[in-house]
């Protein structure tokens, strides 16, 4: 499959029809073939992406100083990300262009999980924005239940058990990044983001009108997802590629924002809970093999080694690496 699709999933909603089975089997085809589909019908209302667009501008509209006081540590994953913070994993390339702000599955301080996995926590929520916990918040929700949508779809078009996926994301690691990809000019080098792989279980996201995500084919070439206003592009996440023994496929992707216009962005990462280990429910395929993961580990590893003095090491999942 060297094209995405457009999908309507709205039929998910009622199971046990002719139509959800065939939007099962749309899904089906698109994320074993190229990994990505762009999804409309989803009840998501485009006035409150528009919101949450809103909110992500003007907190990166914040003074620069302040922002640095909200930035992340080494001991909380959340917060401002500085720009040109990030690098490839495999220590080759230039920093890619754009800056961020983290924020994870929302609990309390006192919230019991947190004795199981350091992790979990509340975030930051700059006050210089005071409405965009509840903005971002409400929207996630919305996500959530999309998410647990497609999940549904994928068991039944793996042949897996209900509640096989879906079971695996209550107290869930799920998380976002707000983003800011500054203009890049025709003749700079590297790239918004850095062509990768998702290390999470499904992404989605609301593109930018300016463009600049592009999605690898299997035969090497570079398109971009043609989404309609209102839709979302979706793509399965080397989780789901584990968890399916190679069956859906987590592929390459990569940002380059030379629209000459300031780019938004604000991906929601589906992960597991803490205490889940991926390993695949269904016979691998010939060639596939890699290593069971633990999220809380997967997630600990993750955090640990984007710091640009830290390595992986013997004990840290391949998950996202691009092998060459």
């Amino acid at each position: 499959m060297d094209s995405i699709p457009t999908i309507d999933i709205s039929p998910l909603a009622e199971p046990n029809t002719a139509a959800y089975d065939a939007t099962v089997q749309c899904i089906i085809q698109a994320c074993t073939g190229i990994g990505f589909l762009s999804i409309t019908g989803t009840g998501v209302p485009r006035q409150t992406v528009d919101m949450v667009r809103q909110a992500t501008q003007e907190i990166f509209a914040i003074e620069e100083t302040r922002k640095w006081e909200q930035a992340i540590t080494r001991e909380n994953y959340r917060g401002y990300i500085p720009m040109g913070f990030f690098t490839p994993n495999d220590g080759s390339g230039k920093a890619d262009k754009y800056e961020g702000y983290k924020l994870h599955h929302e609990v309390a301080e006192d919230a019991p999980v947190r004795a199981d996995c350091v992790l979990y926590g509340p975030n930051l929520w700059p006050d210089e924005v005071p409405g965009a916990k509840e903005i971002i918040l409400g929207y996630w929700a919305q996500l959530d239940r999309v998410a647990d949508l497609l999940l549904g779809a994928l068991e039944a078009g793996l042949n897996l058990k209900p509640d096989t996926l879906r079971g695996a994301f209550r107290d869930p690691m799920t998380n976002m990044t707000l983003l800011h990809y500054p203009p890049q000019a025709e003749d700079e080098a590297g790239y918004g983001i850095h062509p990768h792989k998702d290390t999470d279980a499904l992404t989605i996201i609301a593109p930018d009108p300016v463009g600049g995500l592009e999605v690898q084919t299997r035969t090497g070439g570079w398109i971009t997802p043609d989404c309609p206003p209102g839709g979302f592009v979706v793509n399965i996440g080397d989780m789901l590629e584990l968890w399916s023994g190679g069956r859906l496929k987590s592929t390459p992707h990569r940002v380059v924002n030379r629209s000459g216009k300031e780019r938004y962005s604000f991906p929601y990462f589906a992960v597991p809970r803490h205490n889940v280990i991926v390993e695949p429910m269904l016979p691998a395929l010939p060639g596939f093999d890699r290593p069971a993961v633990h999220c809380g580990h997967w997630s600990a590893e993750i955090w640990r080694t984007n710091w640009p003095d830290e390595a992986a090491d013997v004990n840290t999942p391949e998950l996202g690496t691009l092998h060459v």
